[in-house]
């Protein structure tokens, strides 16, 4: 378990005061406001207000009348447009909104979702040469097109007129296209520059039709609220109003395809949030283009037959079903890889395989960067050529770290958080040196785990979720709160689900409150009975057999005991040593471990076998406050390669039934660190 920065909210319990009289609404749910950081009344009742209007003029957005204009003369004329997507649930649902848009106008229209394996992203020369072939005229782009600076020179030289919308981050040099739609170009006035491919589609349908969207958002809300929670973009400002009218339409008229994937995710007879698009209907529609086509979620979008909309959902759930399959044993492959090298100890692990599925190579690199709280870049090799996803932390920028090292590679393209890179093979050890070399001198951020606010188990009840619902829907920029159960003890530890997840008890003050733990297998956990802990949770409602419940659901823990700060320092010592960087003496003392400290680490393992070679767990047994945990961490890596520690296939750590005699002094481990103080 990687260690992450904890951080609670400041919360203003005099302002959330007034708020509450002002607006009134409830105490709890104010105070919730307050820790989002809001300090303005009129900003928060915007905020609150589900009746929100949109108020983004899509004329203020750079080229959106210009594209406007060309797109309506196509129509007049009955030239053939080709609305040209991509292959995730914001581009699918994208080109879905638009190619409908265009159908009710009476265009001359086809669309184009290019296939993720034989094509990759975005317009490539070889669909614009097809296209026009097939007598196309205008080719619209929709969540891609920004970098397509060779297709865009292809179209013009086949006669095409290119209109590019997107809102991926621009490069130095703009497509020359006839109108080139991005909220992200430098030259954009717009005041909202967060909206997701499907967003931006949106806007240019209501620039069509001449309307900001008030009247458009009720027969388009729903596609755009699943594209724009799907693309995880902030839900905040412009996104926000159009989600939350977005979830109700899902809610009470669900269009037959989309209802369809509902009731394949077993979710049609609950209430659609956010969260049930996020992680229940979008990841099928991402399946499709993943494993298969993309176009067999675009047929679902735009299929108004219940019938049919019934068969193709249940072929997506058998690609969603094939995507996780696949998804766990690249995962598997790409730990086993990393756990054989240094790469594992990068600032930006890279980590690359033959024929590793691209479909699923972005999902591995989320996974990878939750788990060790480090940016990570998954590099599937075919060949000569090789295909690249990548995820980051709050607070690097993974988007400037590839522009770094884009010297080594054929094409790039993405945001501050998740990019996509395309290179040779060859190149790969080449560009794990140039983007790591750019991370060398920068102090790299902890992933963070945020808490809005701390409670105790006797204040958790179901009007904690009646509270919350005024602050939906959640996502990126405004998360599910996340509350803190502080100093709380763990009275029993239980697996469920075949061993999957575990579940806990913990206490506070007489009071004794249930939680589970997704994902966490038992062998795994670092964590005992009787340790003092503090817990990350959400909140949740559980509905069963007609009987509501709250669940309790954790995203964090960590030791009571141990002091935030200094443990952070340890880890960010511990981890330059690691990566083999010249150390000052200062730093090589704060490694160094004496005789005494050695015997305690023995003993307390001898005892006790550990569970994470670099969790707090020894700092507590021995009563440290983590002032010493670099040292604590060197010793045990030390033990484990003079033999008188070893782990096990889970990777515990114990003594072995005879370790042998030696003496740690010849550790190549310990002369380095001794070598820094000479």
């Amino acid at each position: 378990m990687k260690r992450k920065k904890w951080i609670v909210s400041k919360t203003d319990k005099d302002f959330a005061a007034q708020i509450a009289q002002d607006l009134n609404i409830d105490p709890f749910a104010a105070l919730l406001v307050t820790s989002r950081g809001f300090d303005n009344i009129d900003e928060i009742n915007d905020f609150l207000d589900y009746e929100a209007p949109l108020t983004l003029s899509p004329l203020s957005i750079a080229d959106m009348s210009k594209a406007a204009e060309r797109i309506n003369r196509a129509i007049d004329n009955f030239e053939l447009i080709c609305v040209f997507g991509d292959y995730d649930a914001d581009g699918v649902t994208a080109t879905a909104l638009l190619y409908s848009y265009l159908e009710t106008r009476g265009a001359n229209a086809i669309r184009y979702i290019p296939d993720r394996l034989t094509e990759g992203y975005g317009l490539n020369i070889g669909a614009v040469e097809e296209l026009a072939d097939r007598g196309v005229k205008l080719i619209v782009t929709v969540d891609n097109g920004v970098s397509a600076i060779e297709e865009a020179k292809r179209a013009k030289e086949l006669g095409i007129d290119l209109v590019v919308t997107d809102h991926h981050k621009v490069g130095d040099v703009l497509p020359d296209a006839y109108a080139v739609v991005d909220p992200h170009r430098p030259d954009c006035p717009s005041t909202f520059k967060e909206m997701s491919g499907v967003g931006v589609a949106f806007k240019l349908v209501c620039a069509l039709e001449g309307d900001y969207g008030d009247i458009l958002i009720e027969e388009y809300g729903d596609l755009v609220a699943l594209g724009t929670i799907g693309d995880v973009v902030t839900l905040t400002g412009e996104n926000r109003a159009m989600v939350r009218r977005g979830l109700r339409i899902l809610n009470d008229y669900p269009r037959a395809g989309i209802n369809a994937l509902m009731e394949s995710a077993s979710v049609s007879d609950k209430l659609f949030t956010a969260s049930t698009a996020a992680f229940m209907v979008c990841p099928r529609i991402n399946a499709a283009g993943r494993m298969g086509s993309a176009n067999k979620a675009l047929e679902l979008l735009l299929c108004d037959d219940d019938k049919i909309s019934e068969l193709v959902a249940y072929e997506i759930q058998k690609m969603n079903a094939e995507r996780q399959a696949t998804e766990t044993e690249v995962f598997r492959s790409a730990e086993r890889k990393m756990s054989e090298s240094d790469i594992i100890n990068d600032k930006i692990i890279v980590v690359d395989g033959e024929d590793w599925h691209q479909g699923v190579i972005g999902i591995v690199a989320a996974r990878i960067t939750e788990k060790y709280g480090r940016p990570s870049i998954v590099i599937s090799r075919d060949g000569e050529n090789a295909k690249g996803s990548c995820r980051s932390i709050e607070g690097f920028s993974i988007y400037d770290a590839i522009e770094y090292a884009s010297d080594t590679l054929d094409h790039f393209g993405g945001h501050t958080l998740a990019a996509g890179i395309g290179l040779k093979s060859s190149d790969i050890e080449a560009f794990r040196k140039k983007i790591n070399e750019y991370a060398k001198d920068k102090e790299m951020p902890f992933a963070v785990q945020k808490i809005d606010c701390k409670l105790l188990p006797s204040s958790i009840s179901l009007d904690i979720l009646d509270s919350m619902n005024l602050l939906e829907p959640f996502g990126a920029g405004n998360p599910q709160p996340c509350f803190g159960l502080f100093g709380v003890r763990i009275e029993d530890i239980v697996s469920v689900s075949e061993g999957k997840h575990i579940r806990m008890v913990v206490s506070k003050n007489g009071t004794r409150t249930g939680v589970v733990y997704f994902g966490m297998r038992e062998q795994l956990f670092p964590f005992d009975r009787g340790d003092v802990v503090d817990l990350a949770v959400n909140l949740d409602k559980n509905i069963y057999n007609g009987d509501t419940r709250i669940s309790v659901i954790v995203r964090g823990i960590k030791h009571s005991e141990t002091n935030e700060e200094k443990v952070l320092d340890s880890f960010r010592l511990f981890d330059k040593f690691s990566r083999k960087e010249t150390l000052s003496a200062e730093e090589a003392a704060k490694l160094l471990p004496d005789r005494q400290l050695q015997v305690e680490v023995y003993k307390s393992i001898k005892q006790k076998p550990l569970k994470d070679k670099y969790c707090e767990a020894v700092c507590v047994r021995i009563g440290d406050d983590g002032g010493n945990l670099a040292k604590i961490c060197a010793v045990i890596e030390i033990m484990l390669e003079m033999g008188i520690l070893e782990t096990d296939s889970y990777g515990t750590v114990r003594v072995p039934e005879n370790p042998p005699k030696v003496n740690l002094e010849d550790s190549a481990i310990m002369k380095r660190i001794r070598s820094f103080l000479s």
